[in-house]
């Protein structure tokens, strides 16, 4: 794997464990966003995962794209159904992120 791919890669996981970790926080407390939060921790975590095993070129880091770029598409899709800043930030940095592993991941 290219290493401009990788670092690609895990730039673009960082930056959606950022909008992911932000669109928690303002999603905290409300019933209605429980499953946006639910699905940004869980984004969050699996993005955390998938930069560290591309920055040491694990020989797994194609199968954990795979999954992150899977988590990252469906919090994307639930974070779209929400009218607010934070989401819409946070569906953008995942689409983002969904792409460049899928790519990993081929």
């Amino acid at each position: 794997m290219e290493n401009e791919n990788l670092r690609r890669c895990i730039e673009a996981c960082q930056a959606c464990v950022t909008g992911c970790n932000m669109c928690l926080s303002n999603s905290l407390g409300m019933p209605e966003m429980k499953e946006c939060a639910r699905l940004c921790l869980d984004c969050a975590d699996i993005c955390t995962l998938c930069a560290d095993y591309c920055a040491r070129n694990s020989s797994y880091m194609n199968a954990v794209a795979k999954i992150c770029a899977d988590v990252c598409d469906a919090c994307a899709s639930e974070c779209q159904k929400h009218d607010n800043e934070h989401c819409k930030h946070c569906a953008e940095t995942c689409r983002k992120c969904a792409e460049l592993c899928h790519q990993m991941a081929a």
